[in-house]
């Protein structure tokens, strides 16, 4: 169970929050309060659990922190964080509403076998849009603290001094085994034997699992690879030198996807041409947002992913069959509630009709959504997260968009190709879609005011 420093910790950290408003600028006081809360809070289980409201632990006391703080000290208004663009208006309105059709279409218990799953009441409605609003803070304040390119350039040092504050801790783990959780805040936070890989550990430190600790080691190098291009002199090669040591991290990391991605990608931010690194990262929010289309329609070349997984190694194509399997599997009962999904409480898993036993596995972020809140709830929050890339790679076609925010677009597209098969989504996502979606928008802008005429028309008065 946490200890009391996991509680004082939950605690302070508004606190915190509020002490870097009043002392930095808006931008930096986001940056380390969200970056910092996800790094070195307690995970879960620790949490303050209230009736009827959404747990306050990790994930939700950070945001709601920026957000009292930037509001008590003047530093934003509310009705700033509502979007500009008509498409992310739209998404955004149905992600916080999409919680109240959900209950609303779910309020029949399922049973099976000696197993009960509860329907839904509308009590539960005020708790889910609150999270889903906490979720999505990051991204409404990034939008408006974020939105120009030296912002971006920002978040990438912000990101690359995390990974790098993050070494130390992560090579105590790899050398001594994941414990610096149980140190510090008293538990572990996930199964031990998935930390152990062969003759050594993945390191998790602070995080929920391994495989976050080596995607944001990934994050930091393609962060430091996009700075260091677009750097001279001394800071170019020490920027190159932080990526290659951050490269060396993430392989003890032990996490192969996160590996694969960075052995592509980096390259990509070195030497491609912007607009082609831009290009790449669409693709991959469009990939992302036609996955289930591209899996409901047979489409996805999963023998191949499979005999390449099989030349790797035999456990890591049974690990990706398995994975397949159960997406065939939910996917399936998806159809049977498709618009607005199954709800909570474990609704949306498939379970034996004799024993109750459950019988699937739910590791996408894409299949969490999609099974809970259908694909009302899929399209909004992946709408959210892959239109800003999408639409920064419509209006940045013939605008100058500088290093920093196309390798901000890379690292987004690579967290959402990450979350098909992982349930990656961090406070980190939503803050680059956020700062994309607040450089489109200025875009926009600057688009419209040059297409304005230059002096009002001459009105004829007859």
């Amino acid at each position: 169970m946490p200890n009391a420093i996991a509680s004082i910790a939950l605690l302070v950290w508004p606190l915190v929050t509020l002490a870097l408003f009043v002392r930095l600028s808006p931008e930096r006081a986001l940056l380390a309060s969200l970056i910092g809360g996800y790094l070195l809070l307690p995970p879960m289980p620790a949490e303050f659990d209230l009736p009827l409201l959404p747990s306050l632990n990790k994930s939700t006391i950070p945001s709601l922190s920026v957000l009292a703080a930037a509001v008590m000290l003047g530093r934003l208004r509310v009705m700033q964080l509502v979007p500009r663009h008509p498409l992310m208006l739209i998404a955004l309105a149905v992600y916080l509403l999409s919680p109240l059709m959900t209950v609303l279409g779910n309020d029949d218990a399922l049973r099976y076998g000696p197993r009960l799953v509860p329907g839904l009441r509308l009590a539960e409605v005020p708790g889910l849009v609150i999270v889903q609003f906490l979720l999505v803070v990051p991204l409404l304040m990034a939008r408006v603290f974020l939105g120009r390119g030296d912002d971006h350039r920002l978040l990438l040092w912000a990101i690359l001094l995390g990974g790098l504050a993050y070494t130390l801790p992560i090579l105590i783990e790899v050398r001594l085994s994941p414990q610096l959780n149980i140190w510090t805040y008293g538990y572990f936070q996930h199964s031990f034997s998935q930390m152990i890989r062969g003759d050594g550990f993945r390191p998790i430190v602070f995080l929920y699992h391994g495989l976050w600790v080596a995607f944001y080691v990934a994050m930091a190098v393609l962060a430091a690879t996009g700075l260091a291009r677009a750097a001279r002199g001394r800071e170019a090669v020490a920027l190159w030198g932080a990526a290659a040591g951050l490269g060396v991290v993430l392989v003890l990391c032990k996490s192969l996807a996160a590996l694969l991605y960075t052995m592509v990608l980096a390259p990509v931010l070195a030497l491609a041409p912007r607009r082609l690194q831009l290009f790449g990262a669409a693709a991959m929010a469009l990939l992302a947002l036609g996955y289930p289309l591209l899996k409901g329609a047979d489409l996805v070349p999963q023998e191949q992913i499979l005999a390449f997984a099989e030349s790797i190694h035999p456990d890591r194509a049974q690990s990706v069959g398995f994975r397949f399997d159960n997406e065939d599997m939910l996917l399936e009962r998806v159809w049977e509630r498709p618009v607005f999904g199954w709800g909570i409480w474990g609704r949306n898993q498939i379970y034996d009709a004799e024993s109750g036993r459950e019988l699937s596995v739910t590791d996408g972020r894409w299949l969490v959504v999609i099974g809970i809140f259908g694909w009302a709830g899929f399209l909004a929050e992946f709408g959210l997260l892959a239109g800003p890339v999408l639409l920064l790679w419509w209006r940045g076609r013939d605008a100058a968009l500088d290093a920093a925010s196309v390798t901000l677009a890379v690292i987004l597209g690579m967290n959402l190709v990450d979350m098909l098969p992982n349930a990656t989504l961090t406070p980190l996502t939503f803050l680059a879609a956020g700062a994309l979606l607040g450089r489109v928008e200025a875009l926009s802008v600057r688009n419209r005011r040059a297409l304005a005429p230059a002096h009002p028309p001459i009105r004829t008065v007859l």
